[in-house]
């Protein structure tokens, strides 16, 4: 568990398989509030929980920040250099908690890490190149959302 100095910070902690409602809900209202920059998912949402379940806790390590028991974000790693999802409800944004969440992920896969980002999200592109990542690699929609997305790498 990592916990912050401020008291009324999120805790952070390994995620597990009974967080995979909650953090289906999480991921759900955050591309749904965040539309158009974060394109939906083409599924509906019921599908949601079978996948953070099934394909997320399984493939990924996850972490999950919470306030008072509730979720409030989760960054998802995958073995050897991804950083998968990085996911945090709007009243928490811009207080800190990406970027903790970087620097876990950078400690967890300390050699580089790369993601994948909507070029339409340009928050998010702006937050990661502020922290040191670089795009290396555009596409038109090469995604299931068929939108157009960069990649970008951090190098240690």
């Amino acid at each position: 568990m990592v916990r912050s100095t401020d008291p009324g910070a999120p805790t952070v902690r390994p995620a597990t398989p009974d967080d995979a409602a909650a953090l289906a809900e999480l991921y759900w209202r955050v591309r749904s509030e965040s539309s158009p920059q974060i394109p939906m998912i083409p599924h509906d949402r019921s599908t949601v929980e079978p996948f953070m379940r099934e394909v997320v806790l399984r493939q990924c390590e996850v972490w999950v920040a919470e306030v008072e028991h509730r979720a409030v974000g989760f960054l998802a790693l995958r073995e050897p250099d991804e950083l998968a999802h990085l996911y945090i409800a709007a009243p928490h944004t811009g207080r800190g908690l990406g970027a903790r969440f970087l620097r876990l992920a950078r400690e967890r896969l300390p050699r580089g890490l790369q993601l994948w980002a909507f070029q339409s999200n340009t928050r998010a592109v702006r937050f990661y190149e502020r922290h040191g990542f670089v795009p290396v690699e555009w596409t038109e929609g090469d995604n299931e959302e068929g939108e157009p997305d960069v990649r970008m790498v951090w190098s240690p």
